[in-house]
């Protein structure tokens, strides 16, 4: 037989629109009435009148059938409205009984054992916790609760005589999920497992949480589905390592100022003290100024930087000026410090110092750059992906085996970590004559880039894939055996660091000079050469597939054995890590004779292979 189902609400509504509808039709007749059941002749012949008297004969008519139809629509609505009173009072009217009947019956067992009689049980609410037991007699277990932070999912709770398994929780970060309630003792089906927890650094390796297993039937029933592995996280990019504090600078040079015919010197700067692979380098000291009245100047040239997990950089060179003198010849720039530590970059060269005097005049060379150091700190690999829940068992007398969860996907490898740049070439010293009777005036050449390290470490090795869940077995006389879970999908390899760029050549020194006579050898310095960039690195390697779960038996009597899952997809190699760019070349400075020359170009590195597959 049929049944049916009525909703109170519903009813109402269907009411008060009809009552609507009523309304408006109601209002419709009546500003009808008066001009069709009036209708005046148009002439005064005999036909008129009769065609007028029966047009307003069939509106009285209307008027008198819609009045009936107004009655009966009253009627029906009034009907409706009173039928979805009734519906309401007699539900409220059998819940109240009912629920008692139900307390009443449910208490002995609820005082007894913890749980009642007939009903559902409750589902966890706090991180982790549990599902309830489902009723002795008939009841579903309640759902497992996600777990919190790294803790694993609740297990579902178990059902009664009759009654489904609750499901477990979805774990927490790289936690397992909870496993599925058991069946009825009777007939009922085995809950669903939870899924693993995705996996997070610090948390086992940053591999995925294990599927919950599917609960299992006890006489009649399928095993429950088993979860599904959690996915690995992504490997740490490769880090090198960062020095802490800077060791000494140099001392500067001592400036040098004479009258009469002595020359005057400016004394060099100072080397910056080595930091080791802990420290950055000390600055290189400024070299001494010289300025003498008609005897030759010589400007200090700049303490070299010193060496450490950075380079320091160069100090600049002294200036030279001789008033009435011959010849002032500025210092040069010290160059900047190499790298000792892994990725390390390499210091600036200092500036080269300008001179100025009445008959010869030379800039001083700028600094070349220290060279970026290599790196062979590869990525961290990849987290493997989580294992898949085993399918539940079937009834011990018949039922079919859960599926197996699938396995979890791995996580990417790790980027590998960048080499250190070269250090930039400073800017050659301008030259300036303030004299009709010049000689030569040069500017300084500009430094040289310092070459970029290369990436000798590789990307991270991606995750593997998780195992997939074993399918469960069918029932003991009857059914079939749960199918495998699928492998996981393997991550991919992480990319190769990028090569270290190489510093820029610095801008030569110009001529300034004021003289009115170009009879003088005035030029401006070369550009400094570019530094070369390094080699990026290799690529990490793809993680391996996950293999498939094994199909579950079937049952002695009838059944078919389950499937084996298919296996994972292996993970793809990463990409090779970007060469280093060259550094631009140092432009030419200008002057009254001649122009500098452009630096040299540099060479770019060479991008790292791609690594292998999975």
């Amino acid at each position: 037989m049929s049944y049916v189902i009525t909703s109170p609400d519903a009813v109402t509504a269907v009411a008060t629109n009809l009552d609507g509808l009523g309304a408006a039709l109601e209002s419709a007749t009546s500003e009808a009435a008066a001009p069709t059941t009036s209708l005046l002749a148009a002439a005064e012949d005999e036909v008129s009148t009769a065609v007028a008297a029966l047009f307003a004969t069939h509106a009285r008519g209307y008027q008198t059938v819609s009045a009936q139809a107004a009655a009966f629509h009253d009627q029906f609505v009034r009907a409706l409205s009173a039928s979805a009173g009734a519906y309401a009072g007699a539900e409220a009217a059998s819940a109240s009984p009912m629920q008692a009947v139900l307390d009443l019956i449910n208490a002995p067992t609820q005082a007894l054992f913890g749980r009642p009689l007939i009903g559902n049980g409750a589902d966890g609410t706090s991180p982790g916790q549990a599902g309830g037991a489902g009723g002795l007699l008939y009841g579903n277990g309640g759902n497992g609760a996600a777990g919190g932070g790294a803790q694993a999912g609740g297990r579902g709770g178990d059902a009664g005589l009759f009654g489904n398994g609750g499901s477990g929780g979805t774990g927490g970060a790289g936690a397992a999920g909870g496993n599925g309630g058991t069946g009825g003792l009777l007939f009922g089906n085995g809950g669903a497992g939870g899924h693993g927890g995705q996996g997070v650094m610090g948390v086992n390796g940053g591999s995925g949480g294990i599927g919950g297993h599917g609960g299992n039937a006890v006489l009649f029933g399928d095993g429950g589905i088993g979860g599904q592995g959690g996915s690995g996280t992504t490997g740490v990019a490769g880090s090198n390592p960062v020095p802490a504090g800077t060791a000494s600078a140099g001392t500067p040079g001592t400036s040098s100022t004479t009258g009469g015919s002595t020359s005057a010197v400016g004394t060099p700067g100072g080397a910056g003290a080595d930091g080791g692979v802990a420290m950055t380098g000390g600055a290189g000291g400024s070299g001494g100024n010289a300025s003498a009245a008609s005897g030759t100047a010589t400007g200090g040239a700049g303490g070299d930087g010193g060496n450490g997990g950075n380079g320091g950089n160069g100090g600049p060179g002294g200036s030279a000026s001789a008033s009435t003198g011959s010849t002032a010849a500025a210092g040069n720039g010290g160059a900047g410090g190499d790298a000792q530590a892994m990725g390390g970059a390499g210091g600036n060269g200092g500036a080269g110092g300008k001179a100025t005097a009445m008959t010869t005049a030379l800039g001083g060379t700028g600094g070349n750059g220290g060279n970026g150091q290599d790196t062979n700190v590869s990525g961290a690999a990849g987290g493997a992906g989580g294992v898949g829940g085993d399918g539940g068992h079937g009834g011990l007398l018949a039922g079919n085996g859960g599926t197996g969860g699938m396995g979890g996907t791995g996580g990417t490898g790790g980027l590998g970590a960048s080499a250190g740049n070269g250090g930039n070439g400073n800017i050659g010293g301008d030259a300036k004559i303030n004299s009709s009777s010049a000689i030569r005036s040069w500017g300084g050449d500009g430094g040289d880039g310092g070459n970029g390290g290369s990436a000798l470490g590789t990307g991270g090795t991606g995750g593997a894939g998780g195992q997939g869940g074993h399918g469960g077995a069918g029932g003991l006389l009857f059914g079939d055996g749960g199918d495998g879970g699928a492998g996981g999908i393997a991550g991919a390899g992480g990319k190769g660091g990028t090569g270290g760029v190489g510093g820029s050549g610095g801008t030569g020194g110009n001529d300034t000079s004021t003289a009115s006579a170009l009879t003088y050898d005035g030029e401006g310095g070369d550009g400094g050469d570019a530094g070369n960039g390094g080699n990026g690195g290799t690529g990490g390697t793809g993680g391996a597939a996950g293999f498939g779960g094994a199909g579950g038996r079937s049952g002695w009597l009838s059944g078919h054995t389950g499937s084996s899952g298919a296996g994972g997809i292996s993970g793809a190699g990463g990409t090779g890590g970007t060469g280093g760019a060259a550094g631009a070349r140092g432009a030419f400075g200008t002057g009254q004779t001649g122009n500098g020359s452009l630096g040299a170009i540099g060479t770019a590195g060479v991008d790292g292979a791609d690594g292998a597959s999975g």
